[in-house]
C-alpha cells in the first residue's frame, strides 16, 4: 500500500468611476463604509474592493433593489453583507422584536448558509449585531430559542425556515432587508415554491437583493415578481470559467477511474483536493477506496447529517484530511483556502455545475487546476460543458502506473466462470443451512405440541 502525503478571478472589466487612492483602506472608505468595517477588512486581508463590491455597495447604500450576476468567489458576500451590517449599526435602532429578524439572507444549501454567517460575523467582530442561522439536519429547538429573543441578521435555508414560519416561531412581517444568494441554484434545487411562500409573509416595504451566477429565464421572471425597479449589475465575464484555472481532461475506461484518481492524487503538486462525483453512493464508494489505499479523505453529500457534514468540512479545512469527496452539494459557496486541485471523477448531468465545481480552486485570484476523468459515456456532457465555457478543454494522456492497476486487480472480486461457481457454492451452502434450520424448527414445534397436549390433559 502507498502512504499518502499529509496536508502540510475571472477577467475583470475595470471601471474608471473610482479614483485610485494611496491607502488601501481608503478604497473601501470611498464606497461609504465606516472606518470600523474598513479596519476589519484590513485585518481579514482584503486589499481592495472587487468589481462587484465597487459597484454594488454604493447602490445598496442608496436603498435600491439589485439584480446582480456574479460568479462564486468574486466577493458577493461582502458586497451585500457590508452595507447591510452598516445600515443596522448606523440606525441605532432598538432591539429587534421577538421572533422578527431585521434582515433575511436565503441560501440554497446548509454549507453556504454557514459560510455566509461566518463571513458576516468576521466583518462585524467588534459590533453588537445579533446573528442567527436556521438550517435543516439538526435539532430546531436551539434555533427557536435564539430567534425568540430577536436577531438582526437571519441566514437561512428555505426548508427549515418555512417550517419554523408555519409553526409560528419566526415572523417576517417587519423584516426590512432580503437577500437571495445563488438564486439560480435555489431554483435548480426546487426551492422556488418555498421561497415564494416565505416572501409572501414579508412586508412589501423592504429592500431586496438578488444575486445569481447565471440569469436564466426562470430567474428573470422571478426577479420581476419580487424586485421593485432594480438596478442591474452584470459581472459575468465572456469566458465564465476563471482564466487562472488550468483545465484538463483525460479519457479512461470506467474500470480505470479508481486507478487514475489515485495516480492524480499522488502528483507532488496536489496538496488539497476536492473530488466530485455524480451520486451520493459513488461519493461514499470513492471515499472508502481512497482511505483503504492510504489517503486521508472525508466525504460530504445530502444524505449525511448536518453534524457529519460540518465535521467533514472542518477536518478538511484544518488539514486532518487533505481530500474531500463530494457531490454537487459542495459545488457552491464553500470557500476553503488552498484548494490546489479539483477532480471531476464524474461529470455532472448539468453543465453549469462544472463551473461551480472547478470554482472551488483558483479562488481570490490564485491559480488552480481542474482535472476531469472521462469515460465513453460522458462525451456529450463534455461537449455541452465546452459550449458553455466557450473554449475546448485540453485533453492529455494520463499514464497510470502499473502498481496502481495491480492494486485495483488485487481488490477486484472474482468474475466470469469463477464468479458463477462461487455463487453456486454459496447458494448450496445457504440452502443446506436453511434446511437444517427448518428441520430444527419442526422438531421444536412437535416437542412444544406434545407439551401443550400434556398440559391440556
Amino acid at each position: 500500500m502507498f502512504l499518502a502525503r499529509r496536508l502540510v478571478p475571472p477577467t475583470i472589466k475595470r471601471y474608471n468611476h473610482l479614483s485610485k487612492p494611496s491607502n488601501k483602506e481608503e478604497q473601501f472608505a470611498r464606497l461609504g463604509l465606516h472606518e470600523s468595517f474598513c479596519s476589519s477588512l484590513k485585518r481579514l486581508g482584503f486589499e481592495a474592493p472587487t468589481e462587484i463590491q465597487s459597484i454594488a455597495i454604493p447602490k445598496i447604500f442608496s436603498g435600491k433593489d439589485i439584480l446582480a450576476t456574479a460568479q462564486t468567489g468574486t466577493g458577493k458576500t461582502a458586497a451585500f453583507g457590508l452595507p447591510l451590517l452598516q445600515k443596522i449599526t448606523s440606525k441605532q435602532l432598538p432591539p429587534s422584536a421577538p421572533r422578527s429578524p431585521r434582515s433575511l439572507i436565503l441560501a440554497p444549501t446548509r454549507e453556504l448558509a454557514l459560510q455566509i454567517l461566518d463571513d458576516l460575523e468576521s466583518f462585524s467582530a467588534n459590533s453588537k449585531i445579533l446573528f442567527s442561522c436556521v438550517i435543516g439536519g439538526i435539532n430546531q429547538n436551539p434555533q427557536i430559542r435564539k430567534n425568540s429573543r430577536g436577531v438582526d441578521v437571519l441566514v437561512a435555508a428555505p426548508g427549515r425556515l418555512l417550517d419554523l414560519i408555519n409553526q409560528g416561531h419566526i415572523r417576517l412581517n417587519h423584516t426590512e432587508f432580503l437577500v437571495l444568494d445563488e438564486c439560480d441554484r435555489l431554483l435548480d434545487m426546487g426551492f422556488l415554491p418555498d421561497v415564494k411562500r416565505i416572501i409572501k409573509t414579508m412586508s412589501k416595504k423592504r429592500q431586496s437583493l438578488l444575486f445569481s451566477a447565471t440569469i436564466p429565464a426562470a430567474v428573470k421572471q422571478f426577479a420581476k415578481e419580487i424586485l421593485s425597479n432594480p438596478d442591474r449589475i452584470d459581472i459575468a465575464p465572456v469566458n465564465i470559467a476563471a482564466p487562472k484555472i488550468k483545465q484538463y481532461s483525460c479519457r479512461v475506461t470506467s474500470a480505470q477511474k479508481p486507478s487514475a484518481l489515485r495516480a492524480l492524487l499522488r502528483f507532488p503538486e496536489v496538496s488539497r483536493a476536492i473530488v466530485f462525483t455524480r451520486t451520493k453512493h459513488k461519493a461514499d464508494k470513492v471515499s472508502r477506496m481512497l482511505n483503504s489505499s492510504g489517503f486521508l479523505a472525508e466525504v460530504i453529500h445530502g444524505n449525511k447529517s448536518q453534524n457529519a457534514r460540518q465535521r467533514a468540512l472542518t477536518n478538511f479545512k484544518e488539514g486532518k484530511a487533505w481530500i474531500l469527496v463530494a457531490t454537487d452539494v459542495a459545488a457552491r459557496g464553500i470557500d476553503i483556502d488552498g484548494v490546489t486541485h479539483v477532480i471531476n471523477y464524474e461529470l455532472s448531468n448539468e453543465p453549469e455545475n462544472y463551473i461551480h465545481r472547478i470554482g472551488r480552486t483558483g479562488r481570490a485570484g490564485a491559480e488552480g487546476v481542474a482535472w476531469t476523468l472521462l469515460d465513453g459515456s460522458e462525451g456529450k456532457t463534455l461537449k455541452a460543458v465546452e459550449t458553455l465555457i466557450k473554449k475546448p478543454i485540453e485533453e492529455i494522456e494520463l499514464e497510470i502506473p502499473e502498481e496502481e492497476l495491480e492494486q485495483q486487480l488485487i481488490k477486484k472480486p472474482a468474475s466470469g466462470r469463477n464468479r458463477k461457481s462461487v455463487d453456486k457454492a454459496d447458494a448450496t451452502r445457504k440452502t443446506a443451512a436453511s434446511g437444517r434450520k427448518t428441520r430444527k424448527r419442526k422438531r421444536r414445534t412437535r416437542s412444544k405440541r406434545g407439551e401443550e397436549n400434556a398440559n391440556s390433559i
